[in-house]
């Protein structure tokens, strides 16, 4: 991000009231190498063309802020691989990590993975280390350090499946994961935050707090993710699109400031719901309106909501969820003008 759009991302999450609305997406792996016209192989393996992709759609966007940002990652499989779980690449489809806890009793001999040199995490931080002087030279910083969520990976790491039934019949071996998992993230992310001193935010990504009942949010959930946004950063973002209902009361408490939900719930409900706590990045159709739709579609929709809002502070125009596969050039640009002209 540029000074200006960080400027303007913080001033959003204070609450201020700017003149046009701020426009917003996550972009990673599922979008950006295919728009940018390089299969997915050749953007996780190939640092100049990472950085060229990177590069193309902020230029292409300027007045767009893109999260969190020259992502450096290879998908869901970054900390899975630290741990040891087997990935699997292919040319132009997501990558994805086989589980290795086969049984419960393989998670009190699981380590705690070395984040210096473990899996992925080295080629990840190195790739930002050596794109680090374009980057700048570009007008933009890297300012968030980037970690999936402890339930996300402890999914990846035994199926999700299997760790919602072991919530209910073995909740203890599941702490115990989850304790493992919450001491290598607050480790990645302090290394994230050493190497790059422009780090001042922090972006965890889990969907797997989405599919459970409150109970076992505030059990499994709630206390490993205020552990990790205890850092002392300005911005605490988590995207959660699978149902929020639940964990929206609890966001503040747990630290977080900025929030990306799905596109299934009305902001005004999630404004009440976190007393007007938290900046919302969200949150029309992603697949249905924003890739699919056609340009009257994009129009009508995206002004419907702006319509919607009893209060225009702290929200930022977006998709509910990352920015999904075969989103057009011309939909995102149809959309950031449907805000930008939008009067209230």
């Amino acid at each position: 991000m540029t000074d200006k759009q960080w400027n303007i991302l913080l001033k959003t999450i204070k609450g201020e009231n700017l003149d046009v609305l701020p426009v917003g997406f996550i972009i990673d792996c599922p979008w950006l190498p295919n728009w940018a016209g390089v299969n997915m192989l050749d953007y996780f393996s190939n640092d100049e063309l990472w950085l060229s992709s990177n590069l193309k759609v902020q230029n292409k966007f300027p007045d767009i802020m893109f999260f969190p940002g020259f992502w450096s990652e290879y998908g869901m499989t970054t900390e899975p691989s630290a741990f040891g779980a087997k990935c699997i690449f292919s040319k132009n489809n997501f990558p994805h990590a086989n589980k290795i806890i086969k049984s419960l009793d393989d998670i009190k001999n699981l380590q705690i993975p070395n984040v210096e040199t473990d899996g992925l995490l080295p080629f990840a931080l190195n790739r930002l280390k050596l794109a680090q002087p374009k980057i700048q030279e570009a007008g933009h910083e890297i300012r968030f350090a980037i970690a999936r969520g402890p339930l996300n990976i402890a999914g990846f790491l035994m199926g999700t499946s299997e760790l919602m039934l072991a919530m209910m019949t073995n909740p203890d071996e599941v702490e115990l994961l989850l304790s493992k998992i919450t001491i290598f993230l607050k480790k990645w992310i302090q290394l994230q935050i050493n190497t790059f001193p422009s780090i001042d935010g922090i972006f965890l990504l889990d969907d797997i707090i989405g599919f459970v009942g409150e109970p076992e949010f505030l059990k499994f959930g709630f206390p490993y993710f205020k552990e990790l946004y205890d850092f002392d950063v300005s911005v605490k973002f988590l995207h959660n699109d699978a149902k929020c209902e639940m964990s929206a009361p609890h966001l503040a408490n747990m630290g977080v400031n900025l929030f990306n939900m799905g596109f299934d719930i009305d902001l005004n409900f999630l404004k009440e719901l976190t007393k007007n706590q938290i900046t919302f990045l969200g949150n029309i159709p992603p697949r249905d309106i924003l890739a699919n739709g056609t340009i009257d579609e994009i129009k009508k929709v995206t002004t419907e909501l702006l319509d919607s809002f009893d209060d225009y502070s702290r929200v930022i125009l977006s998709c509910g969820g990352g920015m999904p596969p075969d989103v057009s050039t011309e939909n995102i640009r149809v959309f950031a003008e449907t805000v930008r002209n939008y009067t209230r």
